[in-house]
């Protein structure tokens, strides 16, 4: 709209509903242009309200006749969900503002039901569902409020809507790598010099997973409605953590497909661009399973959060030298081993202690049975 800006109803950063109002503009001839006093008008550059104080216009509807199979962001809403829209008086406004947790983002019937369970306006207004009182924040000494920024808002919904969604269970083994270990550092200079960066541990683990993931492909799924939708392509993420503070997972496509200093480039790659802020949309998208290492930050194992849709999530350890029993033609000794402990979080809607245990314990195998004269160019 082309007009004067009177007042703002948003700070910048803020994340702002679909539908509600962020400002108001006084434009010439407009009789629907909202009036606006002086007072107000004085008030364009102070401290706007917070968005949760404003209240959306409510404005007489006409009854609900149809809900379109598309939204004008093209959205696409089954014939379930939008059945159950018409007979609830819910506009496609208000569907549009319904987090889906189906494929694509698509709108499931435990969607709207919990949508319509938290309690919704239907009656003329057809408006969002409305919202939760707020538990009191006690603020006590000496404290420092400190406002979340876009990012870190989004990644504390996207966690808790994924506790919500799966049941989680997280099982965790212990493995030996001594022998990835000293083939890493057996080879890492010579690596790096002929490559031009230096080979981590991390492809190593995508490496791993991508194998046992051809092993049970059920891990490589995600979940709509009562559906399981088994992904033909492995793209493993990998969680990074960015200069904020903030987490963010890019994604290594088609992980099966690259020999070892392909995924070692991929995921170079991949987190350079996350720490100068260069990924791409598509770096981020598409991944089937996640690795997230704890041990960066001498952890010794860790009970992650399933990065949804996906259905499982795994966590590597610390590697830490440690005396352990090793098992000889000659007898049982005790040495000192590169020991390490992996876990893994996993959906139990749809997988169980035995696959997912399985999964874990293939991919512990790999990693200890590793090639210490393995070669790679």
């Amino acid at each position: 709209h082309e007009g004067i800006l009177v007042k703002k109803l948003c700070k910048e950063g803020d994340v702002i509903q679909v539908g509600a109002p962020f400002a108001i503009i006084e434009t010439n001839g407009d009789e629907s242009a909202p009036v606006v006093s002086n007072e107000e008008k004085e008030d364009i550059y102070s401290s706007p309200p917070s968005v949760e104080n404003i209240e959306p216009r409510k404005e007489k509807v006409n009854p609900i006749v149809e809900i379109p199979k598309n939204s004008d962001s093209d959205r696409f809403y089954s014939p379930l969900v939008r059945s159950i829209a018409l007979k609830e008086n819910i506009s496609i406004e208000a569907l549009s503002k319904i987090v889906g947790t189906g494929r694509n983002g698509r709108v499931t019937k435990t969607d709207i039901l919990t949508f319509i369970d938290q309690g919704i306006e239907t009656i003329d207004t057809a408006t969002t569902a409305t919202k939760p009182v707020k538990p009191a924040t006690s603020i006590s000494g000496a404290s420092e409020i400190i406002e979340m920024d876009r990012m870190r808002k989004l990644i504390a919904n996207h966690m808790v809507k994924s506790k919500q969604i799966a049941p989680h269970v997280t099982s965790m083994v212990e493995i030996d790598v001594t022998n990835m270990v000293l083939w890493r550092n057996k080879i890492k200079d010579q690596f790096q010099k002929k490559e031009g960066f230096k080979i981590t541990f991390t492809p190593l683990f995508i490496e791993a997973v991508a194998k046992a993931i051809k092993e049970f492909p059920l891990i490589n799924i995600s979940v709509d409605e009562d559906k399981i939708i088994v992904k033909k392509d492995i793209n493993i993420g990998m969680a990074v953590a960015l200069p904020s503070g903030n987490l963010i997972v890019p994604v290594v496509k088609n992980a099966d497909q690259l020999n070892l200093i392909g995924v070692s480039k991929y995921a170079t790659d991949l987190a350079y661009k996350a720490r100068d802020n260069k990924l791409k949309p598509d770096d981020i998208q598409g991944g089937t399973f996640t690795i997230t290492n704890v041990g960066t930050f001498g952890n010794v194992m860790g009970t992650p959060i399933i990065n949804q849709p996906e259905v499982a999530i795994l966590s590597v350890g610390i590697i830490k030298k440690k005396p352990a029993v090793i098992e000889t033609p000659q007898g049982d000794t005790i040495g000192i081993r590169h020991m390490m402990y992996i876990s893994m979080s996993y959906d139990h809607r749809v997988v169980d202690g035995m696959l997912g245990g399985s999964f874990l314990r293939k991919v512990g195998d790999y990693l200890e049975n590793f090639d210490i004269n393995r070669q790679i160019w």
